[in-house]
């Protein structure tokens, strides 16, 4: 798509404005913004979708099973969901860069941690509700054991709502990559990232070079609006109630 790389510097042709030779212009190196930008777009993306996948497997299981099993089990497990959801990711982030370094694998882990918090209790909630209902019944009057009462009859029916919270979870994991990179806790230079590129960006606003900031914000705002509004539409598309 570009002949240049992402790191290729070059000073003859530092903030220059968008044209055809540097579409999204470039920066104070030379670098060339369009590069930069799709370069940054695979680490936020790659951030994004690996911690809905992670927060989609724990928050599966660990709120099926809580759900499922009720009484003094889902208390318990509850009580920790609730100790999780309290504590700020930036702390953990940054208790985490002082331990690991900061890393790409740093952010994950630190989103991870608690990201899968939400995704658990709408699982609970979900099956809490499910559970109660005949076909359950059935399935354990002929003998089912749980863990199949669980993958072959709940959790096929609250893929709905899963679905659109993992939609949800990838903008919100890429702007929390973005934001981490931005206050220098995340990604750092010379890597592209959207919130390294805006960070670099900012002592350039007074300088007028604005194409500097413009492009990595607007695709991190494109990038979550998409996926809110994919979700949207996931969620009409698959809750079996609007399809009836």
């Amino acid at each position: 798509m570009t002949p240049y790389t992402v790191n290729g510097q070059n000073l003859a042709v530092q903030n220059q404005a968008p044209s055809v030779n540097h579409w999204f212009g470039t920066d104070d190196l030379g670098r060339d913004v369009f590069t930069r930008t799709w370069y940054g777009a695979r680490i936020s993306l790659f951030v994004g979708l690996v911690a809905a996948f992670i927060d989609f497997f724990i928050g599966v299981i660990y709120g099926g099973i809580s759900g499922y099993k009720g009484g003094r089990t889902d208390n318990i497990m509850m009580r920790i969901v609730e100790i999780l959801y309290g504590l700020p990711y930036l702390l953990i982030v940054i208790l985490l860069l002082v331990v690991l370094g900061p890393s790409l694998f740093t952010i994950i882990l630190a989103l991870s941690l608690t990201g899968w918090v939400g995704m658990a209790r709408i699982v609970r909630g979900q099956v809490l509700q499910l559970k109660t209902l005949e076909f359950v019944h059935a399935s354990k009057s002929f003998g089912a054991k749980t863990s199949r009462i669980i993958r072959k009859n709940l959790l096929p029916n609250t893929m709905g709502p899963i679905i659109v919270q993992m939609t949800l979870t990838v903008p919100t994991a890429i702007f929390a990559e973005a934001f981490l990179s931005f206050l220098g806790l995340g990604i750092s230079s010379p890597f592209a990232s959207w919130g390294v590129m805006a960070n670099d960006s900012l002592t350039t606003i007074i300088s007028g070079h604005w194409w500097r900031l413009f492009f990595p914000a607007f695709f991190i705002s494109a990038t979550m609006f998409a996926f809110n509004v994919l979700g949207d539409g996931l969620q009409d598309a698959l809750d079996p109630k609007l399809r009836r």
